[in-house]
C-alpha cells in the first residue's frame, strides 16, 4: 500500500449479543443489544486513536455475510464518519487485488449485515429457549442450536439405520479363466448372487463337465468429465479422503494460505473462476503439455443463494505449482492447484468393454468388465477420490476377447459374504449431506461439526472390528474344496458416532420441537437469509413469523412434558431376580440393579448405546472393580470407567494396555508393572511447578508452560529446566498480548500478579441496534470493543 497507508487488525469481531440475558429486545422489534468483549480494549483504543488522526479509514473485512456485519460493527463502534469511510472487499491478498479495491470502493452493503443479524439472533433465540428446557427435562448444562441439533439428528438417524440393518448372508462367485489361444488371464463375476449354500454347491458341480464361451462382447466408448474447482464443502470432503484432515484442520490450513496470499477466499459455494484464472491455467496446461490437454471451461454453481464470495478456492498465481510451509498447507495446495488446473483440461477418453460368459450346462452367466484409457485428459493431473459410500468394482484390464471364443477354466471360487449395512458418516460425508439439504452455509460447516463433538453429543472415532469365520468354496479341476478363514469385519476409521446423551437430546427434541428438527424447516430458514441479503424481506419480519409460535411453544414443553433420562429396562438380575435398567444419570449413562437399600451401579462404557446394549454385556459391567492384592501398603484395583479398563492405586489411575491387558485376567504382577510405567512416565513428563500453580511440563512438541488450563510454548532459546518464575511469568504475559481471543490475556494478568488479588475491574459496555432494509439503527459510542478483521487507515 505505501508508506501513506497503516494497515491494522482488530482480531475477529468486535462485539456480539449481550450473554448476560438473551441480548435481543424482545419488545421493540427484535433489537439486538451488543456487548463488546473487555479483551479488546486495547485494539480498539489503538484503532480509535489511528481513525482519528486518519483522513479515510478503510474497512476491509471479508466479503460474506460475516466480513460486511464485522466492518458495520467496527464503523458504528470507532464511530466512523461516512463521508471519510469507505468500504472494500478482495478475495485474494495479492497486491493487484488490494489495488483494484481500493480503485473501486462501495459503502457497507446493509442487506448483508441485516441477514447476518437475523442468522445470530434467530441462533440466539433457539439457544437461548431450548437449552434451559433441556436443563429442567433432560440434564443440566446441556444446549441446543438451530443448525447444530439436526446435524446431530442425521448421525443419530444413520446409527438407528444401521442398528436395524438385517445383514444377509450370501455367497459372490468368481471365475478365473484364460484364452484358448494365447493363455491370457481373465477374471469374471457370476450376474447372479447366491444366498444358500446348496445352490454355490449345484452351480459348482455344474462348471465341472462345462465349457465356457464367449456369448457377447460390447465395447462402448465413455468420456469423463473433470470436476469443478474447490467450494468450502467440496475441499473440506476432498481433504479428508485424500489427506485425512478434518473439516476443522482443512479450514485452518485454508485460512493459513489465504492469509499468506497463496489462495483465493476459502469461504464459498460458487465454482466460478474469472477470466484471468482461466486465462493462466490455459497457458500452463498448454506451456507444460501441450494444447491438446487444454478445454477451457467456466462451472455453474447450483447451490441457491450462492453468495458467500464470488469465486471458487483456486490458487492466486497459477505459475507457482508449489509453495514453502508446512506438510499440511503444502498438501492441501497442491491438491487446490491440481484440482484447479484439471478444471480447465480436456475431457479423459476411454473405451469401456463388458463380457459376457455362458456356462453350457447352467443358466447362469459371467461377465467381466474392463476399462481402456485412450486419451488421459485431465486424469494427467488429478482424480477425485470418492467416498465410502459408493460401491464401484475396480475395472480390470481385459485381454484381446472376441465373440465365440473358448475360455478354459482355471478356478471358480465362491466367498462367502454378508450385506453391508448403510456406512457411517465421516465429517467430509456429514458436510455432504448438509449441503445437500441445504442446512448450514460454508462458514457454518466446520464450527457445527467442531461444535457437537465438544459438547459430547457426538464422537470422531475409529473402533476395531470383530473376527468373523467366513467360507471359501473352491472348485480346482474336478475337485470341490472347502476352506474357513477369519477376517475382521466391521472396522470404522474416523467415522462419526452418537453419545447417548446426543441420541436422548434427539428424541426429546424431535417429539416437542419438531419444526427445529424438521430439515426443510433449516433449509428454509437459510432460504430466508438468502432473501434478506438480496434485500427482498424484512429480517424482524422473519424473525417474528418463527418467534411467536416457538416461544409458545417452549411454555407448553416446560409445562406439560416430564423428564426424559433414556430410561429403558433391559431384564432381570440372574442371580437376585431384581430389575436391570440403563439410563442416563448425573455423571452420564449408567446401569443400575434394584433399587433401595440393594441398588447397584454401574458406567457404562463410551461406545455402549442404552437402546442397544445387552443384558449380558451390562451384568460384565458389575463384576468390576476387581480387587488384585496390596502394593506399597495400598490395595490395587481393577475397573472399568466410562472411557475404558484402569488400575487404581493409591489414589491414582492407570490405564491398561490396550490389546495386550484384558481387565478380566490381568495379575497384580502386570498391574504393578503399569503403575511403574506410568511413575516413570510422569517423571519425564514434570519439569517443575511453582506456588501459583503454574507447571512446566514436557510435551509431544517439546516443553511447555501450562497455568490455568491454557498451554503456552516456551522459545526454543530457553532451557526449561533452568526456567524462573519471572521468566515464566514473562512468557506467558507475552503469549496473552500475542493472542488476546483465547482469553490467555486474563490468564497472563493472573500469572504477572501471582497470588496477589486484582483490586481493579473492567466494566464493559453494550448497546441495542435494531435495523430496517435501508440501514440497521446506529449504536451509541461504546467503552470497549471486541476487535475485527482487517481496518485500514489512511493518514
Amino acid at each position: 500500500m505505501g508508506k501513506e497507508y497503516i494497515v491494522k487488525s482488530s482480531f475477529g469481531h468486535i462485539r456480539d449479543l449481550d450473554k448476560k440475558g438473551i441480548g435481543i429486545d424482545l419488545e421493540h422489534n427484535y433489537a439486538p443489544h451488543y456487548i463488546v468483549s473487555a479483551d479488546k480494549q486495547t485494539v480498539v483504543r489503538e484503532l480509535k486513536a489511528l481513525a482519528k488522526q486518519a483522513s479515510t479509514v478503510w474497512l476491509a473485512s471479508d466479503e460474506d455475510r460475516e466480513g460486511e456485519a464485522i466492518a458495520w460493527h467496527l464503523f458504528e463502534v470507532l464511530g466512523l464518519d461516512k463521508a471519510h469511510t469507505k468500504r472494500i472487499v478482495f478475495h485474494e491478498i495479492t497486491k493487484d487485488a488490494i489495488l483494484n479495491a481500493i480503485k473501486t470502493p462501495r459503502d457497507i452493503n446493509y442487506s448483508l449485515v441485516n441477514a447476518q443479524q437475523a442468522r445470530r439472533v434467530l441462533d440466539r433465540l433457539v439457544g437461548f429457549e431450548l437449552s434451559p428446557v433441556l436443563w429442567k427435562k433432560v440434564k443440566p448444562a446441556l444446549s441446543a442450536g438451530r443448525v447444530q441439533s439436526v446435524a446431530v439428528k442425521l448421525i443419530v438417524e444413520r446409527e438407528r439405520e444401521i442398528n436395524a440393518f438385517d445383514s444377509q448372508k450370501y455367497y459372490k462367485v468368481s471365475g478365473f479363466f484364460e484364452t484358448e489361444k494365447e493363455h491370457a488371464d481373465l477374471k469374471a463375476e457370476t450376474n447372479t448372487r447366491f444366498e444358500q449354500r446348496e445352490e454355490v454347491m449345484k452351480f459348482l458341480t455344474d462348471s465341472k463337465n462345462s465349457t465356457f464361451s464367449v456369448a457377447d462382447v460390447e465395447t462402448k466408448p465413455a468420456i469423463r468429465k473433470p470436476s469443478p474447482p474447490f467450494t468450502t464443502s467440496t475441499i473440506q470432503q476432498e481433504a479428508s479422503r485424500k489427506l485425512g484432515l478434518s473439516v476443522s484442520q482443512t479450514m485452518s490450513v485454508a485460512q493459513k494460505l489465504y492469509e499468506n496470499g497463496h489462495i483465493t477466499y476459502m469461504r464459498t459455494d460458487s465454482v466460478n473462476l474469472s477470466d484471468t484464472a482461466i486465462k493462466a491455467s490455459k497457458k500452463v496446461i498448454c506451456d507444460t503439455l501441450g494444447e491438446k490437454y487444454s478445454h477451457s471451461r467456466q462451472f455453474t454453481t447450483h447451490t441457491k443463494g450462492a453468495q458467500e464470495a464470488h469465486e471458487a478456492i483456486r490458487p492466486t498465481d497459477m505459475g507457482i505449482p508449489n509453495i514453502k510451509g508446512d506438510k499440511n498447507e503444502q498438501s492441501l495446495y497442491e491438491l487446490i492447484y491440481k484440482r484447479t488446473l484439471a478444471s480447465q483440461m480436456a475431457d479423459a477418453e476411454l473405451e469401456r468393454t463388458e463380457i459376457t460368459i455362458n456356462v453350457s450346462k447352467s443358466k447362469t452367466t459371467f461377465s467381466a468388465t474392463g476399462e481402456v484409457i485412450l486419451f488421459d485428459g485431465f486424469l494427467r493431473v488429478y482424480m477425485e477420490d470418492r467416498d465410502d459410500e459408493t460401491d464401484d468394482e475396480h475395472s480390470n484390464l481385459l485381454p484381446p476377447i472376441k465373440k465365440g471364443d473358448i475360455l478354459l477354466r482355471k478356478t471358480i471360487r465362491a466367498t462367502e459374504q454378508y450385506t453391508m449395512h448403510p456406512p457411517r458418516y465421516t465429517e467430509a460425508s456429514l458436510v455432504k449431506k448438509m449441503e445437500a439439504l441445504g442446512i448450514g452455509r460454508p462458514s457454518t460447516y466446520a464450527p457445527t461439526i467442531t461444535t457437537i463433538q465438544k459438547r459430547e453429543y457426538i464422537a470422531r472415532e475409529s473402533r476395531d472390528g470383530t473376527e468373523k469365520e467366513f467360507e471359501d468354496i473352491i472348485l480346482q479341476g474336478e475337485t470341490i474344496k472347502s476352506a474357513f478363514a477369519k477376517k475382521t469385519v466391521g472396522a470404522e476409521k474416523k467415522k462419526l458416532f452418537p453419545s447417548n446423551i446426543g441420541i436422548i437430546v434427539t428424541d426429546f427434541l424431535d417429539e416437542h420441537f419438531p419444526k427445529i428438527m424438521d430439515y426443510n424447516f433449516t433449509a428454509k430458514a437459510e432460504e430466508n437469509f438468502d432473501d434478506i441479503a438480496s434485500g427482498d424481506i424484512e429480517w424482524q419480519k422473519m424473525i417474528d413469523t418463527f418467534y411467536m409460535p416457538f416461544h409458545k411453544n417452549v411454555e407448553t414443553t416446560l409445562e406439560v412434558s416430564g423428564r426424559t433420562s433414556g430410561e429403558r429396562e433391559i431384564g432381570k438380575d440372574p442371580v437376585t431376580g431384581e430389575n436391570v435398567i440403563v439410563r442416563i444419570g448425573r455423571y452420564g449413562p449408567m446401569a443400575q440393579i434394584g433399587e433401595g437399600e440393594t441398588v447397584r451401579y454401574a458406567g457404562l462404557h463410551k461406545d455402549q448405546l442404552m437402546e442397544t446394549v445387552s443384558l449380558e454385556e451390562v451384568m460384565e459391567l458389575f463384576k468390576f472393580p476387581r480387587k488384585l492384592g496390596p502394593f506399597e501398603d495400598k490395595e490395587v484395583v481393577v475397573g472399568i470407567g466410562r472411557f475404558g479398563p484402569y488400575i487404581r492405586h493409591d489414589n491414582k489411575f492407570v490405564s491398561l494396555k490396550k490389546g495386550v491387558d484384558d481387565p478380566q485376567t490381568i495379575d497384580l504382577e502386570t498391574a504393578i508393572e503399569r503403575i511403574g510405567e506410568k511413575r516413570e512416565a510422569d517423571k519425564s513428563k514434570y519439569i517443575k511447578e511453582f506456588d501459583n500453580g503454574m507447571q512446566v511440563l514436557n510435551g509431544r512438541f517439546g516443553p511447555y508452560i501450562t497455568y490455568e488450563k491454557v498451554n503456552y510454548k516456551i522459545p526454543k532459546t530457553v532451557d526449561a529446566k533452568e526456567l524462573t518464575f519471572e521468566n515464566a511469568q514473562k512468557i506467558v504475559a507475552d503469549a496473552g498480548m500475542k493472542n488476546p481471543k483465547k482469553g490467555a490475556g486474563t490468564k497472563a494478568a493472573k500469572a504477572t500478579a501471582g497470588n496477589k488479588k486484582t483490586a481493579s475491574t473492567t466494566k464493559a459496555t453494550g448497546t441495542k441496534a435494531t435495523a430496517s432494509n435501508k440501514k440497521p439503527a446506529s449504536t451509541k459510542k461504546t467503552t470497549t470493543v471486541k476487535a475485527t478483521h482487517r481496518a485500514k487507515a489512511k493518514k
